[in-house]
């Protein structure tokens, strides 16, 4: 029996024909794998696929029947609680939320052909997942703001920039992707140098004598280190710009002023007051709303992909995200994309060959890959406080879309 080195199913479910199989009822099942001092993260998405589900539901659910959000276990490590879901005969799971645990969650669901889709996984590595075409995600990969932070050293003026990168996957991707934009946008980049959690020191020191217009630190645990080493290294905070996993509230962890007029990105935009309204009727104790829209768009273009196969099952919900959410899979077909609809009664109403779901996060517009093909960005401005404000708002095309 042919065999991939993971999931063990060949083809890409994606985009592949198929005939309904399902029993009439679209069970939803979620991965929350949060634990500790991040456990908080599991109730903005349990509250999100509730009131997805509520809200698929006084539509009419699937077909006339309740959509069922299937019983959590998060006391269970992510494979443990795919496995369980799996059981329960779940036609699509949303989850996980660390990267970390998206493949050993992508193996398990894979082999059972449901289609996972995370609100959260970012890693760019996990867009070559092997899944057999199982595994999306309604979250940019963290690549996607290489063109932003080009973006925001230009606007303000440079025609150099540095980058400080801390070692690791996600430094050295993020940073490879800034390089390429930077010169894309007709940038010169006067260097691009790697440093360790705590030992940032040679890499401030070189950056502060490159005296580069801008200098962009791609960090996430070792990101304080970096910038306090560059303030020792006279480094102003207006010419510093910080990526995604180093933006933080430093105040009086940094000296004075250390990061005044410095700006950053976060990756998406912040949950209009309305939703954030219909998720506090959901769970009135919500306190955060992390991944929040994220999860419910996810469990929104799921149930459009089964109305629009008229089938459950998790073949056919795969083979169809890709059209439901308006994005594109190269087929001549493609070319007339259908308004965009942003509701699941909306977007029914509309009819099943039209679907094209814009969410509570932005647009989504699946590719081959999985991944969505524009990601929002919120940009902040730090004070003399050291604390950020929001200033503005960046959307970037992602590579191949």
């Amino acid at each position: 029996m042919a065999a991939t080195a993971c999931s063990g199913v060949t083809g890409n479910a994606r985009v592949e024909a198929v005939e309904a199989a399902g029993d009439g009822i679209l069970r939803v099942g979620l991965v929350l794998d949060n634990t500790g001092d991040n456990s908080f993260l599991n109730g903005p998405q349990l509250a999100a696929a509730r009131l997805a589900v509520k809200e698929i539901n006084e539509s009419g659910g699937h077909k006339g029947r309740p959509v069922e959000l299937l019983p959590v276990e998060a006391d269970l490590d992510a494979a443990a609680q795919a496995h369980a879901l799996v059981a329960a005969k779940a036609d699509v799971v949303i989850g996980p939320t660390d990267s970390g645990n998206a493949e050993a969650t992508i193996d398990v669901l894979s082999r059972a052909r449901t289609p996972l889709i995370s609100p959260a996984n970012t890693a760019a590595g996990l867009s070559a997942a092997d899944s057999g075409g199982y595994y999306f995600r309604t979250a940019a990969a963290d690549v996607a703001q290489a063109p932003v932070l080009a973006k925001l050293a230009k606007d303000a003026g440079a025609v150099t920039v540095s980058v400080l990168h801390q070692e690791g996957a996600y430094g050295k991707d993020v940073a490879a992707a800034v390089v390429d934009s930077a010169e894309q946008a007709g940038l010169d980049v006067a260097l691009n140098e790697g440093f360790k959690a705590g030992e940032a020191g040679p890499a401030a020191s070189a950056a502060g004598q490159a005296a580069s217009d801008a200098v962009i630190v791609v960090a996430r645990d070792g990101a304080r280190g970096a910038l306090a080493e560059l303030a020792n290294a006279g480094v102003a905070g207006a010419r510093i710009i910080v990526s995604d996993g180093a933006f933080a509230r430093y105040g009086s962890r940094l000296s004075a002023k250390a990061l005044d007029g410095a700006r950053a990105v976060v990756q998406g935009q912040l949950p209009s007051a309305g939703f954030q309204d219909r998720l506090l009727a959901v769970d009135g104790g919500l306190q955060d709303v992390s991944f929040a829209a994220e999860t419910f768009d996810a469990v929104t273009v799921a149930a459009l992909a089964a109305a629009q196969a008229e089938d459950d099952a998790g073949r056919s919900i795969a083979a169809h995200l890709i059209s439901v959410s308006g994005g594109s899979t190269g087929a001549p077909a493609d070319s007339s994309a259908a308004d965009a609809c942003t509701s699941y009664k909306e977007c029914v109403a509309s009819g099943a060959s039209r679907i094209n779901y814009d969410g509570e996060s932005g647009p989504i517009a699946f590719d081959t890959s999985g991944d969505i093909t524009t990601a929002n960005f919120m940009v902040f401005t730090y004070g003399p406080d050291n604390l950020p404000t929001l200033s503005g708002r960046e959307t970037a095309g992602l590579t191949g879309s």
